[in-house]
């Protein structure tokens, strides 16, 4: 625990003291303990399953108290679907990256959103494979260099990048769908609350709740940490616009009132 002046900053309780395999730089450690954070103060310990599935966020149970286990690449919604449907009491989750969720699992995603299945999925966009060595994913943006395409991403040879919060926004069955950007400490405050409703909106039997991650990934985009940050805000907000993109009525009332 670190004493702030009259802030106290301490370690989420249902996170064991555990150092990351991430990146330097790289999101992905942020976003696990904003999920820490919501799982602590929606009491979840007893309750929440992680589901790990193949990328740079494979083992992401391991960094939770709480229960876990490995999905077969891109299989992680539908694990979360039988775990929820075998035993409505509990409360499953997943942390997917963009490589996993939008290409080899595409269709898990799209079917679990539109069944409404009440699971919370975590999505970490950072527009690349990042575990196996940056190569182009579906939400590689335009004219991005990557590792399979050396001359940047061309629409006639690579398509175009897939927008999945915009896509699942179409369907009647998700709940919550928000996107949002770890580039500065009010975004990763707006990400925090994000996650909180993508949480409470299954658990009070909604629908699915869907959080889009913009994180950074220094090592494959070739930039240092420091700067990692604004090319999110100079490259991939621009073609990943932030905000929320589904909200049921009912949904609205999850919400928490806080003041920036």
């Amino acid at each position: 625990m670190y004493n702030m002046g009259d802030a106290i900053f301490h370690r989420p309780e249902s996170m064991p003291d555990r150092s990351t395999h991430f990146c330097p730089g790289c999101g992905h450690g942020i976003t696990q303990r904003l999920v820490g954070e919501v799982l602590d103060e929606l009491e979840l310990r007893e309750r929440a399953i992680c589901i790990g599935s193949i990328g740079c966020t494979v083992t992401s149970y391991i960094y939770y108290d709480v229960d876990g286990m490995e999905a077969p690449h891109g299989r992680a919604p539908a694990v979360a679907t039988a775990i929820k449907r075998c035993h409505p009491d509990l409360v499953p989750f997943t942390i997917q990256g963009d490589g996993d969720l939008a290409s080899i699992g595409m269709a898990e995603i799209i079917h679990a959103a539109t069944r409404g299945e009440n699971i919370t999925i975590i999505f970490a966009n950072n527009a690349n494979f990042g575990m196996t060595g940056g190569q182009l994913a579906p939400t590689t943006l335009m004219g991005m260099y990557t590792s399979s395409t050396i001359k940047g991403r061309k629409a006639e040879q690579n398509g175009f990048p897939i927008r999945v919060s915009e896509l699942l926004a179409t369907l009647d069955g998700p709940a919550y769908i928000a996107r949002v950007s770890l580039h500065n400490p009010a975004n990763v405050r707006k990400a925090r609350r994000a996650i909180e409703i993508a949480f409470k909106a299954p658990m009070a039997g909604m629908g699915l709740g869907f959080v889009e991650v913009l994180s950074m990934c220094p090592i494959n985009w070739k930039v240092e940490p420091v700067d990692a940050p604004q090319w999110i805000v100079d490259n991939m907000v621009p073609q990943f616009p932030l905000g929320e993109y589904k909200c049921k009525p009912e949904v609205m009332g999850l919400k928490t009132v806080v003041k920036e």
